[in-house]
């Protein structure tokens, strides 16, 4: 019995022993734990709150840019054009877009050596229409070469045209010339003569004439009734205007035509040596053609 009770007497004494003070809360510990706690979720909240609003506009850029590239798309859209539209136009609508009537010469000889008929005549101006790419035109290739020249009736500093040769020369001093290869005039249309450089042109614009421009039309091609300088120009690189303005000589878009008869009168080089022959040639210099 004694062993009971005493038992009892240990076990009280346990439960009501005081807590050991390292493991106890006090009163202001819980109340600064709780503050703490009320800071870090404010903070967490303050944070969920700028992750959504910067969320917002994230989805606002996107929306905008989604609907200015659709606009932009559905702006740049080409109107698609048929190809029988082209072919169909009537002549009635190609004499329309004629330049207004450009000033003629009275007889052969007067547009040949006229100095009134200098600037060059839209209808005289004759060239094959076959655009081309900018490095097929401008390839570099040349046919000049120094020749000895023994015929001393042409001054230095002239140009004589062979036709028979497909060759021109520029006499670059005594008994000496540079000789480069040419296309010339079809058959019925080749001329001869003495003459001058009127002007010269760097990229000349080319006005075909009107009889080419129906003549095409009747093919179902319709060729620009004006087109400026540049690599796809028929009148090639440079032009060396002769007399009235009747014929030049001037480059090419078709270096294949080089050394035949294909010209309505005209006298055509390759481009690099119309461009080495217009550094040469001064206004004024003699041009002498035979047949």
């Amino acid at each position: 019995m004694l062993k009971k009770v005493f038992a009892a007497a240990i076990v009280a004494a346990i439960v009501v022993a005081p807590v050991p003070a390292a493991f106890a809360v006090t009163a202001n510990e819980t109340d600064a734990a709780l503050l703490l706690k009320k800071k870090k979720a404010a903070e967490l909240k303050a944070l969920e709150s700028q992750a959504a609003a910067l969320q917002a506009k994230i989805n606002a850029v996107r929306k905008a840019a989604k609907v200015e590239i659709t606009t932009a798309s559905v702006t740049a859209a080409p109107p698609v054009k048929k190809q029988s539209r082209v072919k169909k136009a009537p002549m009635a609508k190609v004499a329309a877009i004629q330049a207004a009537p450009a000033q003629k010469c009275k007889d052969f000889l007067q547009c040949l050596f006229s100095r009134t008929y200098r600037k060059p005549l839209a209808q005289v101006q004759n060239a094959s229409y076959q655009p081309m790419s900018a490095s097929a035109v401008m390839s570099g290739k040349t046919t000049s070469e120094i020749v000895a020249f023994n015929e001393p009736k042409y001054p230095v500093g002239s140009i004589i045209v062979k036709t028979p040769e497909r060759a021109l020369y520029y006499v670059s001093d005594k008994g000496e010339a540079i000789r480069y290869r040419v296309g010339v005039g079809r058959e019925g249309m080749q001329w001869s003569g003495v003459s001058s450089i009127a002007s010269k042109a760097e990229w000349p614009s080319w006005t075909p004439p009107k009889v080419m421009i129906e003549r095409e039309a009747q093919k179902g091609k319709i060729i620009p009734p004006f087109m400026k300088g540049g690599p796809g120009n028929p009148l090639g690189a440079r032009a060396l205007y002769i007399g009235g303005g009747m014929y030049r000589v001037h480059g090419t878009n078709n270096e294949a035509s080089i050394g035949g008869a294909v010209s309505s009168g005209c006298i055509r080089m390759m481009n690099a040596d119309v461009i080495d022959l217009y550094e040469r040639v001064k206004i004024g210099a003699k041009i002498y053609v035979m047949q």
